[in-house]
């Protein structure tokens, strides 16, 4: 069987590998030029890899698979180096969140650095094409995918049908996956889900017992405004970061083994649950998002002192903390003036709750950045075509390097399963 695989990160990557030993031949179209041009967000911008039942995403993965998945991608790795940790394995950490009304996400994890990942990254890529029957298409965008019973065709080409395809466009895939639900809007099973937020930063000091205790903190908390707030993607002494989608940029964090900045950082995400007739989580998202850049520059984020977006007021200088993102990246502005207001509150009732855990947390000179969206809103619909799979962040089921690649993993297992019948 001839299969295209639509964009080259972690889910595709589960997805080959499982594949690679096979008869089929696999085609891999990617939009970058070269590996060393490839823009992986969920995998370039962090590299933690996470083995927890709670976190990751909404479909079941088998433990024991999350952890074969993590050795795979620690044996990528040039030294087998990872920071390791373990978040709430402490009882009296997990005592004092919960008593505030956190609900804590225990998990396992290990940091590859993001300084390490162009090389693992160039590392998979060399062993999957020594493969006779993976084949690699850089510079190639795929804008349509048309779907019959016979075979898939992309971009209307007549020289580029298969016989099946799985796309894996991670969340920087919105166009094209907002394409196909334009024209097969059967696809879809739940799009009224999204997650609006900042990414926070404050000195080290204030969260070191934490950071050295678990490195990665996970909590949610049920804000006063009925919305569920959490954290992700916690970064000590790491440096925020923009992500460009395109057409629009949002806010990131990630952090290298090597190279430290004196800040931490991670993200508080409010998850918005809208009914109908709302259908079109990427496209509000995605309105916030373009806003906000339209009040920051053309590719800028809005920065603000914590302060300042309580009190809806516009940031002109900074006191003691100082941002670990390049000056030409955003501008100081009232995000007060893009978000909705429920989200702002949501926000800060999470900080105030956190300070009460965790003393400095609500410092009035630290830092917010906006916005920092996930989208992973739109749940496609696996089962309505028999050879048009979604894979990883754009499928809407998974949010973690290692769910997607379990995802990827499981849909090839699948595949294969059928075969052999």
């Amino acid at each position: 069987m001839n299969i295209a695989v639509i964009g080259f990160g972690a889910a595709a990557i589960g997805f080959i590998e499982k594949m690679k030993d096979s008869d089929h031949q696999i085609h891999v179209f990617e939009q970058s030029k070269d590996i060393y041009s490839s823009s992986i967000s969920g995998i370039r911008a962090d590299g933690k890899l996470f083995i927890s039942r709670d976190m990751g995403g909404d479909i079941d993965i088998d433990l024991e698979l999350q952890r074969k998945l993590v050795d795979f991608w620690i044996s990528k790795t040039n030294t087998n180096s990872v920071d390791k940790g373990n978040s709430f394995n402490n009882s009296q950490w997990y005592q004092k969140f919960y008593d505030q009304g956190f609900d804590p996400v225990t998990a396992e994890f290990m940091h590859i650095g993001t300084d390490q990942l162009k090389q693992v990254l160039y590392n998979i890529f060399e062993d999957f094409k020594s493969y006779s029957n993976v084949h690699f298409h850089f510079g190639f965008k795929v804008e349509d995918i048309h779907v019959d019973k016979q075979y898939i065709q992309l971009n209307k080409d007549e020289k580029l049908k298969y016989e099946s395809a799985v796309v894996s466009v991670g969340r920087s895939g919105h166009r094209l996956v907002n394409n196909m639900i334009t024209n097969y809007p059967e696809l879809v099973k739940d799009n009224t889900r999204m997650d609006l937020g900042i990414r926070y930063e404050l000195p080290d000091h204030v969260v070191q017992e934490l950071n050295t205790e678990m490195y990665e903190f996970k909590v949610k908390y049920k804000s006063k405004t009925g919305y569920m707030v959490r954290t992700f993607c916690n970064n000590p002494s790491g440096y925020v970061v923009t992500e460009n989608y395109g057409d629009f940029a949002t806010v990131n964090g990630h952090a290298n083994r090597k190279q430290k900045s004196l800040n931490t950082n991670f993200a508080i995400l409010t998850t918005v649950e809208l009914t109908e007739p709302f259908n079109d989580p990427v496209g509000y998202g995605s309105h916030i998002a373009k806003l906000t850049n339209l009040l920051a520059g053309k590719d800028k984020v809005i920065l603000q002192t914590y302060d300042h977006f309580k009190r809806s007021k516009r940031t002109k200088s900074l006191y003691r903390v100082k941002s670990t993102m390049p000056d030409e990246q955003y501008i100081m502005g009232d995000i007060n003036l893009a978000f909705p207001r429920r989200i702002i509150e949501s926000i800060i009732d999470f900080i105030e709750n956190l300070d009460q855990v965790v003393p400095g947390v609500a410092y009035p000179d630290n830092l917010v950045y906006a916005p920092e969206i996930k989208f992973y809103s739109n749940k496609m619909d696996n089962e309505k075509y028999e050879n048009l799979k979604f894979i990883g962040d754009c499928s809407g089921a998974t949010r973690s390097i290692i769910y997607a690649s379990a995802h990827g993993h499981l849909v090839a297992e699948d595949l294969l399963a059928k075969k052999a019948e």
